[in-house]
């Protein structure tokens, strides 16, 4: 038995190590791809557009490999429906992902990480307003740790914008909301929306309509009169700027489709501890590859965020455990629906709601 446990073990780990690798790549790399495209195209809002539609188109493509594949149809939910029931989520992920990217104009990716880490505050307090978790003592300590971190790891800071600060704070604000609809969104079964693939081709048109009017406000006259899209000298130019957005689209399709595989085939568990040490990574990147300067009393800000967030993690696990011994074991849902594109082995014994953990885009 115990031999037949430890084989378990490490069949799941071995499926988990590369699904990890595969997100790393795609949040990390589209971090950094965003800081790197406003340096030489400066209209986040456009970009984050032309991204939703590639999305979109991408999304339609791997339902309809997935309906040939299987024959039977992917759920689909009429104009209205989609309006009356999807519309929140939609305008607080257009405006969460927008400004997230709008904030790369002003300010570093280690201020960006560390900011976009205090989403989880934002997340706790929707989800006790939507009676998704209760009030408990420890939660009130995960808020102050994770707070604090926040207030000093940005005190003093020789590279703290205000603006660029406000943005991400604002694009957590409205992630705590993005997730904690997006969640109550996929656990309506009568939906039909349990696959990420299905959320995000019914999402992304309300989306591109919830910020376009942002972008029509904000970058509509600055690009009309830029050479940077309609002046170009050279053919050779478009055409760069054309694979670099294409670039940032295949990025943004990854990540959330690398999210599903990850949790899909091991836990959110494993997203949450990944998610940690991927915010290490890019700090040790930022400051590194970047030259992002932080003093010794930020990175202790970022340690006590850090632990805030890992003891989030750890509550959450034990609660999911002591859920799992009172309840009769249920066998994870490894049919066709998360066998999109992929096909899979075995799913791990412990799975979760893919939305439960947020991650940055």
């Amino acid at each position: 038995m115990a031999a037949g446990a430890g084989g378990a073990a490490l069949g799941r780990a071995a499926l988990a190590a590369p699904l990890v690798l595969l997100y790393y790549g795609f949040s990390i790399g589209i971090t950094f791809y965003n800081k790197w495209l406003m340096k030489s195209f400066p209209f986040p809002l456009l970009v984050t557009l032309l991204h939703l539609l590639l999305i979109f188109a991408l999304a339609a493509l791997a339902r309809a490999l997935e309906r040939c594949r299987s024959g039977q149809p992917r759920a689909a939910l009429s104009w209205a429906d989609c309006l009356r029931r999807a519309a929140p989520a939609a305008l607080s992920t257009s405006l969460d992902i927008g400004l997230s990217n709008w904030s790369f104009l002003y300010v570093t990716v280690s201020l960006y990480t560390m900011t976009k880490s205090s989403a989880i505050l934002f997340i706790l307090l929707f989800s006790l307003l939507f009676k998704l978790e209760e009030m408990r003592v420890t939660l009130l300590l995960v808020v102050l740790l994770i707070a604090g971190g926040l207030f000093m790891f940005t005190y003093k800071s020789t590279q703290f914008n205000a603006q660029g600060f406000v943005l991400v704070l604002c694009a957590s604000f409205l992630g705590g909301i993005r997730w904690t609809l997006t969640q109550i969104l996929m656990q309506k079964a009568e939906l039909g929306l349990q696959n990420p693939i299905d959320i995000m081709f019914h999402l992304q048109p309300l989306m591109f309509l919830g910020l376009l009017p942002l972008f029509a406000v904000f970058e509509g006259l600055p690009l009309s009169i830029s050479e940077k899209l309609f002046r170009f000298h050279e053919a050779g130019m478009l055409f760069s700027l054309v694979g670099k957005l294409f670039l940032g689209g295949i990025l943004a399709f990854g990540l959330g489709f690398s999210e599903f595989l990850l949790v899909s085939r091991t836990s959110s568990l494993t997203l949450s501890i990944a998610g940690i040490f991927k915010e290490i990574c890019i700090l040790f990147l930022a400051t590194h590859l970047l030259g992002d300067r932080l003093s010794l009393l930020n990175w202790l800000g970022f340690a006590v965020c850090l632990l805030g967030i890992s003891l989030h993690v750890v509550l959450k696990a034990m609660n999911s455990k002591g859920d799992k011994a009172l309840e009769p074991h249920k066998e994870g849902s490894s049919d066709p629906d998360l066998q999109l594109l992929l096909r899979h082995p075995e799913q791990a014994e412990e799975e979760e709601e893919v939305v439960e953990t947020p991650q940055q885009h």
